[in-house]
Protein backbone atom coordinates (compact mmCIF):
# COMPACT_ATOMS: atom_id res chain seq x y z
CA UNK A 1 0.00 0.00 0.00
CA UNK A 2 2.95 2.66 1.08
CA UNK A 3 5.66 0.95 -1.82
CA UNK A 4 8.12 1.29 0.94
CA UNK A 5 10.68 -0.96 -1.23
CA UNK A 6 9.97 1.09 -4.15
CA UNK A 7 10.74 3.89 -1.86
CA UNK A 8 13.41 2.62 -0.60
CA UNK A 9 12.35 2.37 3.25
CA UNK A 10 10.86 -0.24 5.67
CA UNK A 11 8.50 -0.02 8.63
CA UNK A 12 10.61 0.70 11.44
CA UNK A 13 12.27 3.83 9.76
CA UNK A 14 9.13 5.01 9.03
CA UNK A 15 7.49 4.97 12.30
CA UNK A 16 10.68 6.88 14.31
CA UNK A 17 10.24 9.60 11.03
CA UNK A 18 6.46 9.45 12.44
CA UNK A 19 7.45 9.49 15.59
CA UNK A 20 9.91 12.06 15.01
CA UNK A 21 7.75 14.44 13.20
CA UNK A 22 5.05 14.18 16.33
CA UNK A 23 7.67 15.57 18.40
CA UNK A 24 8.28 18.37 16.64
CA UNK A 25 4.92 19.43 15.72
CA UNK A 26 2.66 18.19 19.07
CA UNK A 27 3.40 21.81 20.45
CA UNK A 28 0.43 23.07 18.28
CA UNK A 29 -2.40 20.94 20.41
CA UNK A 30 -0.98 22.99 23.54
CA UNK A 31 -0.34 26.35 21.32
CA UNK A 32 -3.64 26.28 19.02
CA UNK A 33 -6.22 26.21 22.30
CA UNK A 34 -4.50 29.12 24.51
CA UNK A 35 -4.56 31.57 21.07
CA UNK A 36 -8.31 30.66 20.13
CA UNK A 37 -9.72 30.42 23.39
CA UNK A 38 -9.11 34.71 22.89
CA UNK A 39 -11.72 35.02 20.54
CA UNK A 40 -14.06 32.87 22.97
CA UNK A 41 -13.78 29.02 22.23
CA UNK A 42 -13.76 27.00 25.21
CA UNK A 43 -10.06 25.32 25.32
CA UNK A 44 -11.45 21.65 25.32
CA UNK A 45 -13.21 22.57 22.29
CA UNK A 46 -10.01 23.59 20.38
CA UNK A 47 -7.95 21.23 21.75
CA UNK A 48 -10.20 18.28 20.76
CA UNK A 49 -11.12 20.36 17.14
CA UNK A 50 -7.42 20.52 17.12
CA UNK A 51 -6.98 16.82 17.00
CA UNK A 52 -9.38 15.89 14.90
CA UNK A 53 -8.62 18.17 12.23
CA UNK A 54 -4.75 16.90 12.52
CA UNK A 55 -5.84 13.25 11.82
CA UNK A 56 -8.42 14.07 9.07
CA UNK A 57 -6.16 15.69 7.30
CA UNK A 58 -2.33 13.50 8.29
CA UNK A 59 -4.22 10.42 7.32
CA UNK A 60 -5.71 11.89 4.05
CA UNK A 61 -2.29 12.66 3.35
CA UNK A 62 -1.18 8.90 3.86
CA UNK A 63 -3.69 7.15 2.60
CA UNK A 64 -4.93 9.13 -0.75
CA UNK A 65 -1.45 10.82 -1.23
CA UNK A 66 1.13 8.62 0.07
CA UNK A 67 2.94 11.26 1.36
CA UNK A 68 4.95 12.30 4.81
CA UNK A 69 4.01 15.25 5.31
CA UNK A 70 1.64 16.34 8.25
CA UNK A 71 -1.45 18.64 8.22
CA UNK A 72 -2.40 20.76 11.21
CA UNK A 73 -3.97 23.67 12.21
CA UNK A 74 -1.44 26.58 10.90
CA UNK A 75 0.55 29.06 12.79
CA UNK A 76 -0.65 32.70 12.11
CA UNK A 77 -3.53 32.05 10.98
CA UNK A 78 -4.81 31.02 14.32
CA UNK A 79 -3.90 34.48 15.82
CA UNK A 80 -5.46 35.71 12.08
CA UNK A 81 -8.81 34.18 13.46
CA UNK A 82 -8.45 35.17 17.19
CA UNK A 83 -6.97 38.82 17.02
CA UNK A 84 -7.82 40.44 13.58
CA UNK A 85 -11.32 38.10 12.56
CA UNK A 86 -13.22 37.98 15.72
CA UNK A 87 -11.94 41.35 18.08
CA UNK A 88 -11.73 43.96 15.16
CA UNK A 89 -14.63 42.73 13.16
CA UNK A 90 -16.64 42.26 16.06
CA UNK A 91 -18.48 39.04 15.86
CA UNK A 92 -19.20 35.41 17.64
CA UNK A 93 -16.94 32.87 16.89
CA UNK A 94 -18.98 30.98 15.36
CA UNK A 95 -19.56 32.98 12.86
CA UNK A 96 -15.66 33.38 12.24
CA UNK A 97 -15.73 29.78 11.91
CA UNK A 98 -17.99 29.98 8.70
CA UNK A 99 -15.90 31.84 7.01
CA UNK A 100 -13.29 29.50 7.94
CA UNK A 101 -15.95 26.79 6.62
CA UNK A 102 -16.17 28.70 3.51
CA UNK A 103 -12.60 28.92 2.95
CA UNK A 104 -12.02 25.37 3.20
CA UNK A 105 -14.90 24.35 0.48
CA UNK A 106 -13.81 26.99 -1.54
CA UNK A 107 -10.00 25.44 -1.19
CA UNK A 108 -11.78 21.94 -1.88
CA UNK A 109 -12.95 23.37 -5.46
CA UNK A 110 -9.59 24.84 -6.27
CA UNK A 111 -7.92 21.59 -5.21
CA UNK A 112 -9.93 19.67 -7.83
CA UNK A 113 -9.64 22.78 -10.65
CA UNK A 114 -6.50 23.90 -12.57
CA UNK A 115 -7.83 27.26 -11.28
CA UNK A 116 -5.49 26.43 -8.31
CA UNK A 117 -2.17 26.54 -10.39
CA UNK A 118 -3.50 29.86 -12.31
CA UNK A 119 -4.32 31.75 -8.69
CA UNK A 120 -0.65 30.45 -7.39
CA UNK A 121 1.44 31.69 -10.63
CA UNK A 122 -0.38 34.63 -10.78
CA UNK A 123 0.49 36.05 -7.91
CA UNK A 124 3.94 37.88 -8.13
CA UNK A 125 6.68 36.38 -5.58
CA UNK A 126 7.38 38.83 -4.02
CA UNK A 127 4.26 39.56 -2.24
CA UNK A 128 3.89 35.93 -1.63
CA UNK A 129 7.32 35.88 0.45
CA UNK A 130 6.11 39.52 2.22
CA UNK A 131 2.73 37.53 3.55
CA UNK A 132 5.39 34.92 5.37
CA UNK A 133 7.32 37.04 6.32
CA UNK A 134 4.29 39.23 7.78
CA UNK A 135 2.71 36.55 9.31
CA UNK A 136 5.93 35.68 11.00
CA UNK A 137 6.60 39.44 12.60
CA UNK A 138 2.33 39.06 13.73
CA UNK A 139 2.38 35.97 15.63
CA UNK A 140 6.37 36.75 17.27
CA UNK A 141 4.26 40.05 18.45
CA UNK A 142 1.88 37.92 19.72
CA UNK A 143 3.69 36.06 21.58
CA UNK A 144 5.70 38.86 23.28
CA UNK A 145 2.65 40.68 24.62
CA UNK A 146 1.18 37.47 26.05
CA UNK A 147 3.75 36.99 28.37
CA UNK A 148 4.24 40.69 29.07
CA UNK A 149 7.35 41.22 27.63
CA UNK A 150 5.76 43.78 25.68
CA UNK A 151 2.96 45.73 27.04
CA UNK A 152 0.85 48.67 26.09
CA UNK A 153 2.17 51.91 26.28
CA UNK A 154 -0.43 55.50 26.22
CA UNK A 155 2.16 57.77 24.23
CA UNK A 156 4.53 54.62 22.55
CA UNK A 157 1.24 51.82 21.92
CA UNK A 158 4.13 49.62 22.98
CA UNK A 159 7.08 49.14 25.69
CA UNK A 160 9.15 46.89 27.23
CA UNK A 161 7.33 44.89 30.30
CA UNK A 162 8.14 43.97 34.06
CA UNK A 163 11.19 41.87 33.07
CA UNK A 164 11.14 40.71 36.96
CA UNK A 165 7.35 39.49 37.07
CA UNK A 166 7.38 35.57 37.35
CA UNK A 167 5.69 34.79 34.00
CA UNK A 168 7.83 37.55 31.70
CA UNK A 169 11.17 35.64 33.49
CA UNK A 170 9.18 32.02 33.01
CA UNK A 171 8.92 32.91 29.33
CA UNK A 172 12.37 34.24 29.03
CA UNK A 173 13.73 31.07 30.27
CA UNK A 174 11.41 28.75 27.89
CA UNK A 175 12.92 31.28 25.15
CA UNK A 176 16.14 30.63 26.31
CA UNK A 177 16.57 27.06 26.53
CA UNK A 178 14.25 26.24 23.27
CA UNK A 179 16.65 28.37 21.36
CA UNK A 180 20.03 26.36 22.90
CA UNK A 181 18.19 22.83 21.84
CA UNK A 182 17.29 24.48 18.04
CA UNK A 183 20.53 25.17 17.69
CA UNK A 184 21.89 21.65 18.56
CA UNK A 185 19.36 20.77 15.99
CA UNK A 186 17.58 18.92 18.45
CA UNK A 187 14.11 16.90 16.97
CA UNK A 188 11.24 18.05 18.81
CA UNK A 189 13.02 21.47 20.33
CA UNK A 190 9.69 23.44 20.20
CA UNK A 191 7.60 20.56 22.06
CA UNK A 192 10.71 19.96 24.61
CA UNK A 193 11.15 23.93 25.33
CA UNK A 194 7.81 23.56 26.55
CA UNK A 195 7.97 20.14 28.70
CA UNK A 196 11.28 22.13 30.62
CA UNK A 197 9.31 25.19 30.98
CA UNK A 198 5.93 23.70 32.08
CA UNK A 199 8.09 21.57 34.65
CA UNK A 200 9.81 25.01 36.17
CA UNK A 201 6.63 26.81 36.64
CA UNK A 202 5.02 23.82 38.48
CA UNK A 203 8.32 23.85 40.83
CA UNK A 204 7.61 27.48 41.24
CA UNK A 205 3.73 27.39 41.79
CA UNK A 206 2.84 28.79 38.76
CA UNK A 207 1.18 25.65 36.84
CA UNK A 208 -1.42 23.57 38.71
CA UNK A 209 -3.41 20.60 37.44
CA UNK A 210 -6.19 20.26 39.79
CA UNK A 211 -8.48 18.31 37.01
CA UNK A 212 -6.07 15.44 36.43
CA UNK A 213 -4.27 14.38 33.63
CA UNK A 214 -6.17 12.17 31.79
CA UNK A 215 -9.66 12.30 30.17
CA UNK A 216 -12.06 11.23 27.87
CA UNK A 217 -11.87 13.44 24.00
CA UNK A 218 -15.00 15.66 24.11
CA UNK A 219 -16.48 18.55 22.11
CA UNK A 220 -18.32 20.50 24.81
CA UNK A 221 -20.10 22.22 22.31
CA UNK A 222 -20.59 19.78 19.69
CA UNK A 223 -20.56 20.34 16.07
CA UNK A 224 -20.37 24.14 15.21
CA UNK A 225 -21.40 24.34 11.33
CA UNK A 226 -24.02 21.90 10.50
CA UNK A 227 -25.86 23.69 7.56
CA UNK A 228 -23.60 24.75 4.55
CA UNK A 229 -25.80 27.44 3.39
CA UNK A 230 -25.88 29.22 6.56
CA UNK A 231 -22.43 29.39 6.95
CA UNK A 232 -22.33 31.30 3.08
CA UNK A 233 -25.04 33.47 4.48
CA UNK A 234 -23.17 34.34 7.38
CA UNK A 235 -20.50 35.27 5.62
CA UNK A 236 -22.49 37.46 3.23
CA UNK A 237 -24.14 39.29 6.31
CA UNK A 238 -21.04 40.36 8.15
CA UNK A 239 -19.12 41.01 4.96
CA UNK A 240 -16.39 38.49 5.53
CA UNK A 241 -15.53 38.07 1.39
CA UNK A 242 -11.73 39.76 2.46
CA UNK A 243 -11.47 37.17 5.47
CA UNK A 244 -12.36 34.44 3.55
CA UNK A 245 -10.10 35.36 0.99
CA UNK A 246 -7.06 35.81 3.19
CA UNK A 247 -7.84 32.80 5.27
CA UNK A 248 -7.71 31.04 1.41
CA UNK A 249 -4.68 33.01 -0.28
CA UNK A 250 -2.77 32.24 2.53
CA UNK A 251 -3.60 28.75 3.21
CA UNK A 252 -2.78 28.09 -0.13
CA UNK A 253 0.26 29.46 -1.06
CA UNK A 254 1.54 28.13 2.74
CA UNK A 255 0.39 24.45 2.03
CA UNK A 256 1.99 24.32 -1.44
CA UNK A 257 5.16 25.80 -0.53
CA UNK A 258 5.99 23.58 2.07
CA UNK A 259 4.33 20.61 0.51
CA UNK A 260 7.15 21.30 -2.68
CA UNK A 261 9.70 21.66 -0.17
CA UNK A 262 9.36 18.53 1.72
CA UNK A 263 8.53 16.39 -1.68
CA UNK A 264 11.61 17.78 -2.63
CA UNK A 265 13.62 17.28 0.65
CA UNK A 266 12.62 13.87 0.49
CA UNK A 267 13.56 12.96 -3.25
CA UNK A 268 9.99 12.64 -4.24
CA UNK A 269 9.35 15.18 -6.84
CA UNK A 270 9.33 14.01 -10.55
CA UNK A 271 11.77 17.02 -11.89
CA UNK A 272 9.77 20.17 -11.78
CA UNK A 273 5.83 18.46 -11.39
CA UNK A 274 4.53 17.18 -8.08
CA UNK A 275 3.05 14.48 -7.99
CA UNK A 276 -0.56 13.19 -6.63
CA UNK A 277 -0.68 17.12 -6.18
CA UNK A 278 -4.16 17.01 -5.98
CA UNK A 279 -4.64 14.66 -3.01
CA UNK A 280 -2.15 15.58 -1.23
CA UNK A 281 -3.67 19.41 -1.62
CA UNK A 282 -7.10 17.77 -1.26
CA UNK A 283 -5.96 16.57 2.30
CA UNK A 284 -5.29 20.58 3.73
CA UNK A 285 -8.88 21.52 2.29
CA UNK A 286 -10.71 18.63 3.37
CA UNK A 287 -9.01 19.07 7.07
CA UNK A 288 -9.95 22.96 7.23
CA UNK A 289 -13.06 22.28 6.08
CA UNK A 290 -13.93 19.54 8.92
CA UNK A 291 -11.52 21.58 11.70
CA UNK A 292 -14.27 24.81 10.78
CA UNK A 293 -16.86 22.22 12.04
CA UNK A 294 -15.54 21.64 14.76
CA UNK A 295 -13.78 24.22 15.77
CA UNK A 296 -10.57 25.27 15.03
CA UNK A 297 -8.66 27.94 12.45
CA UNK A 298 -7.38 26.47 8.99
CA UNK A 299 -4.94 24.03 8.62
CA UNK A 300 -1.21 24.04 6.39
CA UNK A 301 0.64 21.59 5.52
CA UNK A 302 3.71 21.54 8.14
CA UNK A 303 7.58 22.16 7.64
CA UNK A 304 8.19 20.28 10.84
CA UNK A 305 7.37 17.46 8.86
CA UNK A 306 11.02 17.47 7.29
CA UNK A 307 12.24 16.49 10.70
CA UNK A 308 10.71 13.08 9.49
CA UNK A 309 11.93 13.42 6.23
CA UNK A 310 15.48 13.87 7.61
CA UNK A 311 14.68 10.66 10.00
CA UNK A 312 14.03 8.54 6.64
CA UNK A 313 10.37 8.69 6.26
CA UNK A 314 9.35 8.83 2.77
CA UNK A 315 6.13 7.32 2.86
CA UNK A 316 2.41 7.76 3.83
CA UNK A 317 2.98 5.11 6.87
CA UNK A 318 5.38 8.47 8.49
CA UNK A 319 2.30 10.40 8.79
CA UNK A 320 -0.58 7.23 9.64
CA UNK A 321 2.43 6.99 12.83
CA UNK A 322 1.83 10.67 13.06
CA UNK A 323 -2.03 10.10 12.80
CA UNK A 324 -2.13 7.45 15.72
CA UNK A 325 -0.02 9.62 17.78
CA UNK A 326 -2.36 12.40 18.03
CA UNK A 327 -5.30 10.19 18.62
CA UNK A 328 -2.97 8.92 21.96
CA UNK A 329 -2.57 12.72 22.48
CA UNK A 330 -6.23 13.14 22.56
CA UNK A 331 -6.57 11.62 25.99
CA UNK A 332 -4.53 14.09 27.38
CA UNK A 333 -7.18 17.42 27.35
CA UNK A 334 -7.01 18.22 31.08
CA UNK A 335 -2.54 18.38 31.02
CA UNK A 336 -3.33 20.50 27.90
CA UNK A 337 -5.96 22.35 29.74
CA UNK A 338 -3.71 23.63 32.63
CA UNK A 339 -0.64 24.72 30.37
CA UNK A 340 -3.16 26.62 28.46
CA UNK A 341 -3.48 28.87 31.30
CA UNK A 342 0.25 30.07 31.30
CA UNK A 343 0.52 31.85 28.39
CA UNK A 344 4.47 31.67 29.18
CA UNK A 345 4.53 28.69 28.23
CA UNK A 346 3.57 28.60 24.72
CA UNK A 347 4.54 32.09 23.86
CA UNK A 348 8.47 30.78 23.40
CA UNK A 349 7.15 28.87 20.69
CA UNK A 350 5.76 31.36 19.12
CA UNK A 351 8.13 34.23 18.85
CA UNK A 352 10.72 31.49 17.37
CA UNK A 353 8.54 29.87 14.76
CA UNK A 354 7.67 33.53 13.81
CA UNK A 355 11.47 33.98 13.71
CA UNK A 356 11.54 31.04 11.09
CA UNK A 357 8.78 32.44 9.11
CA UNK A 358 10.97 35.77 8.44
CA UNK A 359 13.30 34.06 7.14
CA UNK A 360 11.33 34.73 3.82
CA UNK A 361 12.26 38.42 3.57
CA UNK A 362 15.89 37.63 2.33
CA UNK A 363 14.08 36.14 -0.86
CA UNK A 364 12.52 39.62 -1.30
CA UNK A 365 13.99 42.02 -3.85
CA UNK A 366 14.31 44.97 -2.49
CA UNK A 367 16.76 46.50 -5.32
CA UNK A 368 13.45 47.19 -7.20
CA UNK A 369 11.35 49.66 -5.56
CA UNK A 370 7.84 48.62 -7.20
CA UNK A 371 8.58 44.72 -5.81
CA UNK A 372 10.28 45.32 -2.29
CA UNK A 373 7.69 48.41 -1.29
CA UNK A 374 4.59 46.23 -1.40
CA UNK A 375 6.50 43.52 0.21
CA UNK A 376 7.13 46.38 3.15
CA UNK A 377 3.78 47.52 3.38
CA UNK A 378 2.44 43.62 4.24
CA UNK A 379 4.85 42.79 6.64
CA UNK A 380 4.91 46.31 8.48
CA UNK A 381 0.83 46.79 8.51
CA UNK A 382 0.13 42.76 9.91
CA UNK A 383 1.34 43.29 13.09
CA UNK A 384 0.73 47.24 13.45
CA UNK A 385 -3.05 46.60 12.32
CA UNK A 386 -3.27 43.14 13.95
CA UNK A 387 -4.68 42.09 10.64
CA UNK A 388 -3.48 39.51 8.07
CA UNK A 389 -6.27 40.57 5.83
CA UNK A 390 -5.15 44.29 6.05
CA UNK A 391 -1.50 43.23 5.30
CA UNK A 392 -2.52 41.53 2.09
CA UNK A 393 -4.71 44.24 1.12
CA UNK A 394 -2.23 46.74 0.90
CA UNK A 395 0.32 45.23 -0.54
CA UNK A 396 -2.35 43.85 -3.63
CA UNK A 397 -3.59 47.52 -3.97
CA UNK A 398 0.29 49.12 -3.55
CA UNK A 399 1.54 46.09 -6.20
CA UNK A 400 0.17 47.14 -9.74
CA UNK A 401 -0.24 51.02 -8.67
CA UNK A 402 3.53 50.99 -9.16
CA UNK A 403 4.21 48.85 -11.50
CA UNK A 404 1.82 51.65 -13.73
CA UNK A 405 3.59 54.01 -12.26
CA UNK A 406 7.06 52.27 -13.75
CA UNK A 407 5.48 51.29 -17.25
CA UNK A 408 5.84 47.63 -16.25
CA UNK A 409 1.82 47.43 -16.08
CA UNK A 410 1.95 44.21 -18.62
CA UNK A 411 4.03 42.47 -16.18
CA UNK A 412 0.95 42.48 -13.59
CA UNK A 413 -1.69 39.25 -13.63
CA UNK A 414 -4.62 40.40 -14.79
CA UNK A 415 -6.18 38.55 -11.43
CA UNK A 416 -3.98 40.96 -9.51
CA UNK A 417 -5.82 43.81 -10.62
CA UNK A 418 -9.38 42.23 -9.81
CA UNK A 419 -8.08 41.39 -6.94
CA UNK A 420 -6.56 45.29 -5.64
CA UNK A 421 -9.73 46.73 -6.65
CA UNK A 422 -11.98 44.75 -4.80
CA UNK A 423 -9.01 44.74 -1.63
CA UNK A 424 -9.77 48.83 -2.27
CA UNK A 425 -13.47 48.88 -2.11
CA UNK A 426 -12.98 46.57 0.92
CA UNK A 427 -10.72 48.74 2.40
CA UNK A 428 -12.89 52.03 1.12
CA UNK A 429 -16.62 51.04 1.56
CA UNK A 430 -16.46 47.89 4.13
CA UNK A 431 -16.45 46.61 7.60
CA UNK A 432 -12.84 45.72 8.26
Amino acid sequence: MFKLKENQTNVRTEIIAGMTTFLTMVYIIVVNPIILKDAGVPIDQVFTATIIATVAGTLWMALAANYPIAIAPGMGLNAYFAYSVVETHDISYITAFAAVFVAGIIFIILSLTPFRKVLIEAIPANLKHGITAGIGLFIAFIGMRLTGLIVAHPTNLVALGDLHSPPVLLALLGLFVTIVLLAFHIHGALFIGMVITGLTAFFTGQLHFDQGFVQMPSLPEGILITNPLSAFSEVAEHFLFAVVFSFLLVTIFDTTGTMIGVAQQAGLMKGNTFPRARQALLADSVATTIGAMVGTSPTSAYIESSSGVAAGGRTGLTTVTVSLLFIIAAFFGPLVSAVSELSAITAPALIIVGSMMMGAISKINWSQIDEGFPAFLIILSMPLTSSIATGIALGFISYPILKIVKGKWRDVHPLVYIFAVLFFYQLAFLPH
